[in-house]
């Protein structure tokens, strides 16, 4: 099966998993996510522009793992996804997760978003997230949301 086109910007204004997320990964992570061709910008943040930019774009003061800035879902999906570092590397370590593994997750949770995928009502929820597992799957990781 071919999976859609996508132009990705990667930047990194926290390099501290940098050599964790090489851009062939990232674009195999994203690309498993996309129904549609995608021009999407990945940037890995410190903790403080995470939480500036949540306190400034959702009006919550603090950092989140991931947050999705989408632009437009059809013909080309077009958005910006934020990781914040920090975040994810303080809850792969407190779930006692893989960090390449979470950093996946977020970049797969962040695209189904992009795409209108949501997860504020119980029904969306549970659709958002059996696709985020599917997913994962196919990439050979875990299944993000499978309790031991």
């Amino acid at each position: 099966m071919s999976r859609p086109d996508l132009s990705l910007s990667l930047q990194f204004a926290d390099p501290r998993h940098k050599a964790l997320l090489p851009r062939h990964k990232v674009v195999r992570w994203i690309r498993a996510a996309l129904e549609l061709p995608g021009e999407i910008a990945v940037r890995i943040v410190d903790a403080d522009e995470g939480r500036q930019l949540n306190k400034d774009f959702r009006s919550k003061d603090y950092a989140t793992n991931v947050l999705t800035f989408d632009y437009s879902h059809e013909p080309v999906v077009g958005a910006d996804l934020v990781i914040c570092a920090e975040v994810v590397e303080r809850e792969a370590r407190d779930m006692g997760l893989d960090l390449v593994a979470h950093y996946a997750h977020m970049l797969v949770h962040g695209t189904l978003h992009a795409q209108g995928y949501d997860h504020e009502e119980e029904d969306e929820a549970e659709c958002m997230e059996a696709r985020e597992s599917e997913i994962m799957r196919s990439l050979g990781f875990a299944d993000p949301y499978l309790k031991d």
